[in-house]
């Protein structure tokens, strides 16, 4: 794959195994003593495939997530998406690899304020110098997908808080991404919500076929991912359901 190109065309390209992580460390310094929160994971995620990393809240999951996504860089270790070493990358490649390779779904959905959301979904497309008609129809289709067909011109703040998650997952699927990493998409909604919200997690990642990696602490929602990556004291404990 070659990260510099600006329309790879990937969807029968990649390999089995689509994500590797091997060794990963990461430490934190605070008052001049060392925290030790990633100590050597390593894992890997296959093809359209959906796992879930379940741990409490401290445990490092969001900190493994970053690094994962190159928002963040590993003391040690490395991440390799579709056969490349993306750790290493220089600023400029990683922030056309996090635009067309991942996307990304937080607990807060992070939309812009001042747009709709046809416009906020579009707006990775848009910075991918993508031609706006696509994008536009595109956005349209994933909102569609997403039941939200009815509030393309709704502003965030005209939106439930499951509308908004809605529309952060549709957006995290514009650029057709090889890989969707959720940080707790779930965490700031109710019980129905959040379930009709994971819902929708699942139904895309079948159809789309990219790999999603899903930080929860709710084992109910884990449960119903291919398999559990469990981060205790900083290492990782597999499951598969």
């Amino acid at each position: 794959m070659d990260f510099l190109k600006t329309d790879p065309p990937l969807t029968e390209q990649q390999p089995e195994i689509l994500l590797k992580v091997k060794e990963i460390v990461k430490n934190y310094w605070i008052n001049s003593k060392k925290l030790e929160v990633l100590k050597g994971i390593s894992f890997s995620l296959k093809k359209g495939e959906i796992a879930a990393i379940l741990g409490v809240s401290g445990a490092g999951k969001s900190t493994l997530l970053n690094v994962i996504g190159t928002l963040d860089r590993p003391d040690s270790g490395s991440v390799i998406l579709a056969d490349k070493i993306i750790s290493n990358l220089p600023e400029n490649k990683l922030a056309f690899l996090r635009n067309r390779y991942i996307g990304f779904v937080f607990q807060f959905h992070y939309l812009l304020p001042e747009f709709t959301a046809l416009e906020n979904v579009a707006m990775p497309g848009l910075i991918g110098k993508q031609s706006k008609k696509a994008v536009f129809d595109k956005a349209r289709r994933l909102l569609t997908a997403v039941n939200m067909e009815e509030r393309l011109h709704h502003k965030p703040n005209e939106l439930s808080g499951g509308e908004l998650q809605r529309v952060a997952v549709a957006r995290a699927l514009i650029n057709e991404p090889i890989l969707v990493l959720a940080d707790e998409p779930t965490g700031n909604l109710d019980r129905l919500n959040g379930d009709l919200v994971f819902d929708l997690i699942l139904s895309l990642s079948r159809v789309s076929k990219c790999a999603f990696l899903v930080v929860t602490h709710n084992e109910q929602i884990a449960s119903q991912t291919d398999r559990i990556l469990t981060l205790s004291d900083g290492i990782i404990i597999e499951k598969r359901n």
